[in-house]
């Protein structure tokens, strides 16, 4: 099971300025105005070595208190429904109001781990501000300040000790996964019940008929895999109805779930700013990648079309472009079983262990012919050896005298210099520099 942290609570308490902190970006709309946040937004987070996902469950439309008290109650359901950790932030300055009870009392059914958030205690001496929220009834109280940070380390580390004792779903754990990822309509149910060779999945050709992560064995022709069809995911800003929303988590706990991610991409279409986000979700996410090009029959093509889509594709997932790309026509059954042997690839790709001594006999000369940039005040950096750590996926450390002064370009140089010389096509592979 996937870990997922999702932040709740009624309008202008600083759902977004905590989401922000905890992903370390400014990815959400912050503003005084109540309301503001209508899109529903994901991002990764990680504490004391434990990576987590965080939702910020915005979504709420300017109207009366009925409506906020309407959406709200729905965004609660959805989290109750799909996260392991909720964060309930209130607004310590303001004090409880009637809303807040009403997500109180959704919350106290759940059988969920529930944080009780107190926002805006920038001071110390405001701790007097959190004593009324004892009445709620959900247990014990973290007064924060999301704004400068201020006891976010204490909620984070009882956060952690839930996921920490998180078990995995029972979805035959130890097959491969294979998940089908993408927009709506570009033929996800569409190739994976040709695959299984019934209509297990409802296909229509209206986009988004798939409202959940349906996981399938598929056993033939020497595979045996958990194939993954997922909702397709949509641009946030146009994830409107709440039962998309539901879809979108699902689709993003079937990537973190998966080993190998087929990113199914609309030949008609072409590559759009959504597949990128698409591929670089899965990415982030460390997972193996297959690129389909689907509904190729549908394309006008001269000699070198798939050549010149190919470039276009590559120009834009960059850097990371030693991924494995297959046109696809699901109608045709053009090149399908094709895309579960490109799949088998990648999931071996991403297991393989490579000698510490073949590492350092390959990668030292090539590092003394081709040494690092100078660092800061005229240092010379030297790396004395390499490893590769015994983990999931692929994740290399260059023990070396001055980690700090690595420059981004001979970073991936040294990725590059792997690649070359180790098949890891379709596999994101990490790079750590540490002192030795």
């Amino acid at each position: 099971m996937s870990n997922i942290l999702a932040i709740v609570g009624r309008p202008n308490v600083g759902k977004s300025t905590l989401f922000n902190r905890l992903i370390q970006s400014r990815e959400a709309i912050v503003e005084s105005e109540s309301g503001v946040t209508r899109d529903r937004l994901y991002g990764k987070s990680d504490w004391n070595g434990y990576e987590f996902s965080v939702i910020d469950t915005g979504g709420y439309v300017h109207g009366s208190d009925d409506t906020f008290e309407g959406e709200i109650r729905k965004q609660v359901i959805f989290a109750i429904e799909e996260a392991q950790g909720i964060a309930f932030v209130v607004d310590g300055r303001e004090g409880l109001t009637p809303l807040d009870e009403d997500v109180a009392n959704l919350l106290r059914k759940s059988k969920k781990n529930i944080f009780l958030v107190v926002n805006k205690i920038d001071e110390p001496n405001q701790t007097g501000n959190t004593s009324e929220f004892y009445s709620l009834g959900l247990g014990d109280i973290y007064p924060i300040s999301s704004s400068n940070g201020s006891g976010t380390g204490d909620l984070l580390d009882d956060v952690v000790k839930v996921f920490e004792n998180m078990k995995m779903e029972d979805v035959d754990t130890d097959l491969p996964r294979i998940a089908f990822v993408g927009r709506p309509n570009v033929g996800k149910s569409s190739l994976v019940n040709t695959l299984l060779g019934d209509e297990r999945n409802i296909v229509t050709p209206i986009a988004g008929t798939t409202r959940d992560s349906i996981y399938t064995r598929y056993k033939a022709f020497g595979h045996d895999f958990m194939l993954v069809d997922t909702a397709g995911l949509r641009k946030k800003g146009k994830v409107f109805e709440n039962i998309e929303f539901y879809s979108t988590l699902r689709s993003i706990r079937a990537i973190e779930n998966s080993d190998v991610c087929v990113v199914m991409i609309d030949a008609e279409n072409g590559i759009e700013r959504q597949d990128i986000n698409i591929f670089h979700l899965a990415e982030k996410n460390k997972k193996g990648i297959v690129l389909v090009i689907n509904k190729w029959d549908l394309v006008e093509k001269n000699t070198n079309t798939h050549l010149k889509f190919e470039q276009d594709i590559k120009a834009k997932i960059a850097p990371f472009t030693d991924v494995p790309i297959v046109f696809t026509s699901v109608i045709e059954k053009q090149r399908i079983f094709k895309v579960l042997e490109l799949a088998k690839d990648v999931h071996e790709r991403r297991k393989q262990q490579i000698p510490t001594s073949k590492l350092n006999d390959l990668l030292l000369p090539i590092i003394e012919n081709n040494p690092p940039p100078m660092g800061s005040r005229g240092r010379y950096l030297k790396i004395k050896f390499i490893m590769q750590l015994k983990t999931a996926t692929p994740q290399f450390v260059f023990f070396c005298n001055l980690p700090e002064d690595m420059k981004d370009s001979y970073r991936r140089f040294l990725e590059n210099q792997l690649r070359a010389h180790y098949n890891f096509t379709g596999v994101p592979i990490q790079l750590y520099f540490r002192k030795k």
